[in-house]
């Protein structure tokens, strides 16, 4: 076999073809398109195989990269995806969301260098999207039986992360959710411009010829008591996210007009699959959009506001670029589709004219100041004050979990801001203060990205796996 160690020498970084702006704007398909496998192969011999594998450390499920990239190489796909799905239960949506340039991507060791990064990213995606095509599934042939139930409450990703690993290790998983269809935010808050919902369908697809069994329209504390399924289930796994949006209290947001982040996103996915033309309030045809928010929800809100025809949609974020905590390929994408960035700028008021509606937003120019606690402040410049006009405002500022009462009836301990305590005072992680609960992901962390709440699932699965296990063990030393 040809050395490949310096591929990357000959071979420049490449990502796959998207969807020129023109057409894409045009309606919510994926824009990024597919590399072939042997393109997906040439760009995984780009890696270098460091032998100290910072993509991996940066990955937060710490995906085995130069393993699988390996196989790909050698043209072993179906390996791939199994080495793949060792680490995460869902790679292709990961491969789709993911910020690769802030995670593995920007750890690459030819990141370091002018030649940049393996598209670690999207060969994850093409890996798994081809291995589905061609017929892999997930093998459960070794896996024994071991009566055990466990109730899953949120089919977003760390509800799903969980049901697979518990199916793996034979325990019975069924996922309680309000909505019709499951995926959480993957499907309702994520547009389908970034993640096509028949991926997630796919995925639904493979988990239930795992057996895992979806209970949809059941909200749980409505539909079901909380102490019900503790009492039918062996263990339960609370995954209800963080729904809850940050309220900056700017003065006028009652105006018609403004819209908070993630109801807008819900509600136009929503209407996207019921195949329904926007409501008068999305319509955005020559609209002066303002989006207030620097993250990748505000992204997906500017991206989507052009989508709905706005005649100009400006980001205001009070930090520069730099400090943005959204996706940097997001950001480039959303100046592709036609956003203007104002940085450095911080909201005061939303103005109202005529009949209520909005008329514009109030800021006013930042500074960013070293305060110590290692990310620049940002502190209004006096003086600076302006108008920037708008028909539009999207709030975007972040989210708060929302606990449900259920939680705290049955003793389960939160924090200040309402994230689910786990993993104290002895307790296995992702055990909080009653035994038999478990939770992960935005509901502990608040806000973060999929991929770490994939990872909560995962490891709450092992941790109820071991305290199964151990009771089991305890019984049978007393019988």
């Amino acid at each position: 076999m040809t050395d490949k160690t310096f591929q990357f020498l000959n071979v420049q970084r490449q990502t796959p073809r998207t969807v020129p702006v023109a057409i894409r704007v045009l309606g919510y398909g994926e824009i990024s398109g597919d590399f072939g496998s042997e393109q997906a192969g040439t760009q995984a011999e780009r890696c270098i195989d460091c032998g100290n594998p910072y993509c991996e450390h940066a990955c937060p499920v710490h995906n085995y990269i130069p393993n699988w990239l390996k196989l790909v190489q050698e043209g072993r796909l179906m390996e791939a995806a199994t080495l793949m799905h060792e680490t995460n239960p869902l790679p292709e949506i990961c491969g789709r969301v993911c910020p690769q340039d802030r995670l593995c991507e920007g750890a690459c060791t030819l990141e370091q260098t002018a030649f940049g990064a393996v598209t670690i990213g999207s060969i994850e995606r093409w890996v798994t999207d081809e291995a589905l095509r061609q017929g892999w599934r997930p093998d459960l042939s070794a896996v024994q039986e071991t009566g055990k139930r466990v109730a899953i409450i949120g089919a977003g990703p760390a509800g799903l992360a969980c049901a697979d690993r518990l199916r793996r290790a034979g325990i019975a998983a069924d996922v309680y959710d309000r909505q019709s269809e499951i995926g959480g935010l993957l499907t309702f808050g994520i547009p389908p411009f970034k993640l096509d919902k028949g991926v997630v369908r796919t995925r639904r697809q493979l988990l239930e010829g795992m057996g895992v069994r979806f209970l949809l329209n059941r909200d749980v504390g409505r539909d079901i008591e909380f102490g019900q399924l503790l009492d039918d289930y062996d263990a339960v796994f609370v995954g209800t996210g963080a729904y809850t949006y940050v309220d900056a209290q700017l003065p006028g947001r009652e105006l018609h007009g403004v819209h908070d982040a993630l109801p807008f996103l819900i509600a136009n996915t929503e209407r996207l699959l019921r195949d329904e033309s926007p409501s008068p309030s999305f319509d955005f045809r020559g609209k002066h959009v303002v989006v207030l928010g620097g993250g990748d929800t505000g992204m997906d809100c500017n991206r989507t506001a052009i989508r709905l025809g706005a005649a100009s949609v400006t980001c205001v974020y009070r930090r520069d670029e730099a400090n943005m905590p959204g996706s940097a390929r997001e950001v480039n994408y959303s100046r592709e589709e036609g956003v203007t960035f104002l940085f450095q700028r911080q909201p005061l008021e939303i103005l109202g004219g005529a009949r209520g509606n909005v008329r514009g937003v109030r800021v006013v120019e930042t500074a960013l100041v070293d305060d110590g606690t290692g990310r620049l402040r940002p502190q209004n410049v006096p003086g600076t004050e302006y108008v920037i006009d708008a028909d539009v405002v999207i709030q975007s500022f972040g989210f708060l979990p929302s606990p449900p009462d259920w939680l705290r009836s049955h003793g389960v301990a939160l924090d200040k801001s309402g994230r689910v305590i786990t993993g104290a005072d002895g307790a296995l992680p992702h055990q909080t203060s009653h035994a038999q609960i478990f939770a992960g992901g935005d509901n502990v962390r608040g806000a973060d990205l999929v991929v770490r709440a994939v990872y909560d699932g995962r490891e709450a699965a092992a941790s109820i796996v071991r305290m199964l296990q151990t009771v089991d063990a305890e019984l049978l030393a007393h019988a």
